[in-house]
């Protein structure tokens, strides 16, 4: 799954640690959602597009077709 987080964290000036740190995850974790390698669970993506004050569907790019 795509997500507009690399482009939020970088409008807001956070690192990777800062973001993980703020939603209870391990950096690892954000590198990995980030890159596609893991799709975030709902109750994390929801903790996420809280955090950037955000609805999921801004943060996270939802297809019904795997890239």
């Amino acid at each position: 799954m795509k997500t507009n987080i690399p482009a939020l964290r970088q409008q807001r000036r956070i690192s990777q640690q800062q973001l993980a740190d703020a939603v209870g995850v391990t950096r690892q974790t954000i590198t990995s959602i980030e890159t596609g390698k893991y799709t975030a669970s709902l109750p994390l993506a929801y903790h996420i597009a809280r955090y950037f004050s955000l609805p999921i569907e801004e943060v996270f790019i939802f297809s019904d077709q795997e890239d």
